[in-house]
C-alpha cells in the first residue's frame, strides 16, 4: 500500500458525504490536501472496522486529460 493523496477539493462525494467521512470527522470541515501513509491507513482502516470513526468516503475525481502530443512524447497507446 503507497501513499494515498486525499483531496477533499477533488471529492465527489464531497457534501453530503463529508458528515460521515473519517477525515472530516478527525481533522474538521475539509479544505487542501492530505496524504496518508501505508500505516496511517491500516490504522483508519482498523478504526472504522471497530466502529470508532466513519471510514474514509473518498470517490476521486477524473484524472486530468493529456493530450495526444504528450501520449506520442511518451509512446503511450491511447485506449
Amino acid at each position: 500500500m503507497g501513499v494515498l493523496h486525499v483531496d477533499c477539493d477533488r471529492c465527489m462525494a464531497r457534501g453530503p458525504a463529508c458528515q460521515d467521512c473519517v477525515i472530516t470527522v478527525l481533522l474538521g470541515p475539509p479544505s487542501g490536501a492530505v496524504d496518508l501513509d501505508a500505516e496511517e491507513q491500516a490504522t483508519l482502516s482498523a478504526l472504522a472496522e471497530q466502529g470508532l470513526v466513519p471510514p474514509l468516503r473518498l470517490i476521486a475525481g477524473a484524472r486530468p486529460a493529456r493530450s495526444v502530443s504528450y501520449h506520442r512524447a511518451n509512446r503511450i497507446t491511447p485506449r
